[in-house]
């Protein structure tokens, strides 16, 4: 693609000064696969110049994950490696902080045996609880970002060539980061300000709960106790300002693990665990998923929701309107990180801790005392879209309506 190089080094900039806001004298840790490795190089000369203590690079690669599926023994499956979590625990405790640069395929595990895929999620997320902690209450800064894989292009332009395909996926990221500006970090700083402002709104007025109406959607979701509603960048344990998401366009909080009831229906396709699940829902009685349907993916979604107890609840409750980039693109990403920033979503399983005034603090029992659930998993799944009304209700009873066919109206 023309002038790659130039985009490259305003996301790898991007990345490092907004996306972690990089200081000097931290360290850093780039996770990424072989599609990702170009950026990863341009990101990883931005934090030294930024004055990082040291950069360390963690690189899978598509290929070898489907050889270990198809070849390893069962066992594999029901462990994790310990030295993982230790290096992990001794990085963000020696002031490391990550960056995910993703280039995914959305359907890299559709023809390995979903029990499989499931189990070696659940090893996995057992095993990596305590390291989550760390990203989950801002002690560790951290951000995705994303780059075109050839299987993730052609499922989004599938009548392309290979290399338009890219090109085309690659327009459509630089123009959702941002990227075309000359200054993508003052654009993002800007934008961080404006989304502050639906944010503040919605902290001043302290809304109790939230309802919900759309095609196959009639929701209602209290909000847990002393939530606190979070726009663009947040702050870490030592209040530096860091963006998790690039791109975001959204404003979320955490809702009552316990209070949500009604039926709520996707608006989009969701790939989880290498497999696409499309055309489901939820019905929700206090709190929990008593019912479900999906046309596709109906057992990787029902697998899903067997990790534990609190992944058949809410953790994230987010807003972002209709109108807006990345929806206006038209494209479905089959990417959560593209296709959430498109739409209203919610998240199946572990609230952020600091969406709960002083959470960070908390212990996890603390938090779920508060109604911010606690799981194993967190999938943010998509809502949204032209025909979805929102109502908030004060704690005294009065009602603000805040989107009306998909926007905000406030």
């Amino acid at each position: 693609m023309k002038n790659l190089n130039t985009y490259l080094e305003r996301y790898a900039k991007l990345a490092v000064e907004v996306g972690v806001n990089l200081k000097e004298k931290e360290g850093f840790i780039i996770t990424t696969n072989v599609d990702g490795l170009e950026l990863t190089r341009f990101i990883a000369k931005e934090a030294y110049k930024a004055g990082a203590k040291h950069v360390e690079v963690q690189l899978s690669d598509d290929d070898l994950t489907l050889i270990r599926y198809k070849y390893g023994k069962d066992f594999i499956f029901e462990e994790f490696p310990k030295w993982k979590i230790d290096e992990f625990d001794a990085l963000y405790n020696d002031d490391y902080h990550h960056i995910f640069v993703i280039a995914p395929d959305p359907e890299l595990l559709k023809d390995i045996d979903p029990k499989k895929v499931n189990l070696n999620q659940k090893t996995a997320s057992e095993a990596m609880s305590p390291i989550m902690k760390y990203r989950m209450t801002g002690f560790t800064k951290w951000s995705i970002v994303a780059v075109p894989s050839l299987a993730w292009a052609k499922s989004v332009f599938p009548d392309k060539e290979d290399t338009d395909a890219i090109d085309s996926l690659w327009n459509e990221i630089i123009k959702a980061c941002r990227l075309d500006y000359e200054d993508p970090v003052k654009a993002w700083k800007n934008h961080d300000n404006s989304l502050k402002t639906y944010m503040n709104f919605l902290n001043e007025n302290n809304f109790s709960k939230l309802k919900l109406e759309g095609p196959g959607t009639d929701l209602e979701v209290y909000l847990a106790e002393d939530h606190i509603w979070i726009g663009g960048s947040n702050d870490s344990l030592e209040g530096v300002p860091y963006m998790a998401n690039i791109p975001t366009e959204e404003v979320f909080t955490a809702p009552h693990a316990f209070k949500v009831n009604g039926k709520l229906k996707a608006t989009k396709p969701l790939s989880v665990n290498g497999k696409l699940v499309d055309d489901f829902g939820f019905t929700f009685k206090d709190g929990v998923v008593v019912d479900f349907y999906a046309e596709k993916g109906y057992e990787t979604l029902k697998d899903l929701m067997k990790n534990d107890e609190g992944s058949k609840r809410l953790g994230e409750v987010a807003l972002v309107q209709d109108d807006s980039p990345i929806s206006n693109t038209g494209i479905l990403f089959n990417n959560t990180l593209f296709d959430e920033n498109a739409s209203v979503h919610f998240a199946l399983g572990r609230a952020y801790g600091f969406n709960i005034k002083n959470g960070s603090k908390m212990t996890n029992d603390e938090l779920l005392e508060k109604g911010a659930n606690y799981s194993l998993i967190h999938v943010d799944f998509m809502v949204g879209g032209e025909n979805l009304n929102i109502f908030a209700f004060k704690p005294g009873g009065e009602k603000i309506q805040l989107f009306k066919d998909g926007n905000w109206i406030i």
